[in-house]
């Protein structure tokens, strides 16, 4: 497996995604649990991240072709 400083977006959403789906079967040992719950955690951290970096290069694009509205990703609802 990758390092987790190097997956993708789309990787680290996809291995978020698998964690939940193993938790939420609810068979899980209770140590087994806690550390996807940690994996989750971090890979939660890690979308989180590269989400912000997207952000702030978004808006210094916007700045360099004179626009100087903000530019917010909105989560799904």
């Amino acid at each position: 497996m990758e390092q987790k400083d190097e997956l993708s977006f789309e990787d680290a959403m996809e291995a978020l995604e698998n964690i939940v789906k193993k938790l939420e079967e609810g068979d899980v040992p209770l140590e087994k649990a806690i550390a996807y719950y940690k994996e989750g955690m971090e890979m939660s951290k890690l979308c989180n991240d590269k989400l912000t970096n997207v952000q702030e290069q978004m808006t210094q694009i916007m700045k360099d072709q004179g626009k100087v509205e903000s530019f917010n990703i909105q989560g799904e609802e």
